[in-house]
């Protein structure tokens, strides 16, 4: 399972040019699963996720949390995080989960994330979704299970 997150000032996904999900300050977070990822992962994410420390203290240095720092999160539902580009130049998505088993974990991880934050938005899953966002920093932080769980 991969995380993009991005530490933003505002974030918000629109479908068909309504939105459907909108947070201020916080994570706009890019979800993707692969063939063989289950809840142990997503369990694993979502709790280095809510406990990240990237959000600046009195003296300036990133070491406050999310719930910390009042913050909310928007999760986006991501298959391309599992774009294979090692052959030729267009990307393959193998790896991938296929979307039938993808969609309950993708579920599975927001419950997991909403306890332990309030506030927590979210793409709709399989839509042509279109993303606005300003980046805070800019922050960006890069999560995998399968380098995280192998140490």
């Amino acid at each position: 399972m991969r995380l993009m997150i991005q530490r933003v000032t505002e974030a918000a996904v629109a479908v068909e040019g309504e939105v459907v999900g909108k947070i201020d300050r916080g994570f706009l977070v890019f979800w993707g699963a692969k063939e063989g990822d289950t809840e142990r992962e997503a369990d694993y994410l979502a709790s280095k996720l809510c406990k990240l420390r990237i959000f600046e203290d009195e003296e300036g240095k990133m070491n406050r949390s999310l719930q910390q720092a009042g913050g909310s999160l928007l999760i986006v539902s991501q298959f391309t995080l599992y774009a294979g580009c090692k052959k030729g130049n267009r990307p393959n998505f193998i790896n991938a989960m296929r979307p039938e088993q993808s969609k309950p974990l993708y579920e599975y991880f927001l419950r997991q994330c909403e306890k332990e934050i309030p506030h927590v938005e979210r793409g709709e899953f399989g839509a042509d979704m279109k993303i606005s966002l300003v980046n805070d920093g800019p922050v960006t932080i890069w999560m995998d299970t399968e380098e995280m769980l192998s140490e």
